[in-house]
């Protein structure tokens, strides 16, 4: 009897120890699975001295929204990524899962707007600063995406350049901006539109 019971107690408890390790697992699980692709540094215009370092792909937005997109990204349903080098140059994407594609839709014209306001919007508020715009055009990969470059500048100060790319992949939307010191003309469009179109075809791989 005393051998059965002990058999009994310690099947009763491996049997608590996987019900419980199945409980702690299945919402990480759920969570991981609605988290969209994401870029890594690789992706990314090579700095010409520098790696790019990536952190974790984690839950909603970023502590600091970026530059131009204030007020313009939900929370629920977002999920972000920064990047960052060892001198001036970073980057961040976030991501949107959308309740439709609809929705998605909307949100991408949203963000689309709010960034090419974005350097006049700037202007507006900062007495003595200068800023410029770029609309580097669209490109054809999912449901679209739309490349733009914003730069500002005050007097006695670094000035600023911005790239952005928007699209959206069904009911998800991705925005990845990357920045550091200098002007339009020192961006490095041409590789932020293959960072922009490899964005969208990894959000739903």
């Amino acid at each position: 009897m005393f051998r059965r019971s002990g058999t009994a107690a310690t099947l009763a408890t491996a049997l608590v120890a996987a019900a419980t390790a199945l409980v702690l697992t299945a919402p990480a699980s759920a969570t991981a699975a609605t988290a969209p692709g994401f870029i890594d540094g690789t992706d990314l215009p090579p700095h010409p001295t520098s790696p790019w370092y990536a952190g974790e792909v984690t839950k909603g937005l970023p502590e600091f929204t970026p530059f131009c997109l204030e007020g313009a990204l939900p929370s629920a349903g977002s999920w972000h990524r920064g990047f960052g080098t060892e001198f001036d140059t970073g980057a961040v994407q976030i991501s949107v899962r959308a309740a439709s594609p609809s929705a998605a839709a909307k949100l991408a014209g949203t963000l689309e707007r709010k960034v090419a306001a974005c350097a006049a919007d700037w202007l507006r508020t900062t007495p003595g600063g200068t800023a410029s715009w770029q609309d580097y055009g669209k490109l054809t990969v999912e449901e679209g995406a739309h490349v733009y470059g914003v730069h500002t500048s005050i007097p006695e100060s670094e000035p600023g350049v911005h790239l952005y790319g928007i699209g959206r992949d069904g009911s998800t939307v991705t925005v990845v901006k990357w920045g550091q010191m200098g002007y339009l003309a020192d961006a490095p469009v041409a590789g932020f539109r293959k960072t922009t179109t490899t964005a969208v075809n990894k959000l739903n791989p």
